[in-house]
């Protein structure tokens, strides 16, 4: 049987690039959200795939990339370049869904890099991590 986890959206996520899919993809963003929140309350499941990538692994914290496609669009997930950094807390089973971009939004070359800044810049909690 598989954990079930509370699913958090950061403020900082919900104000950057989350807000960009919902102008550009209206409805069908909906539908996508609605799903990946229910992939990450079943977080395991993922980890069963090659959806979900464990970046950094903690004794309490696990940093992780994992890969989605929107609804009403014939990309896959891995050609759609669409991705969520989370952080799963391990003691309270908790997602923390620290940032949603599309590999475009990131800046320079290497996109690992650009969000590991990005993380490091607004999320202080985990900035030891990566």
């Amino acid at each position: 049987m598989s954990t079930s986890y509370a699913v958090v959206i950061e403020k900082y996520a919900e104000r950057h690039y989350i807000s960009k899919f919902q102008k550009k993809y209206k409805n069908a963003w909906e539908i996508t959200w609605c799903a990946v929140i229910e992939e990450f309350k079943r977080l395991d499941t993922l980890f069963e795939t090659t959806i979900a990538e464990t970046i950094c692994d903690s004794e309490k914290i696990k940093i992780c990339k994992t890969e989605f496609r929107v609804a009403q669009t014939k990309e896959s997930r891995k050609s759609s370049g669409n991705r969520c950094i989370i952080a799963v807390e391990k003691d309270t089973n908790t997602v923390y869904v620290l940032l949603v971009y599309n590999k475009t939004d990131m800046r320079g070359s290497q996109e690992t890099v650009a969000w590991k800044v990005i993380i490091r810049e607004n999320y202080a909690q985990y900035r030891n991590l990566l």
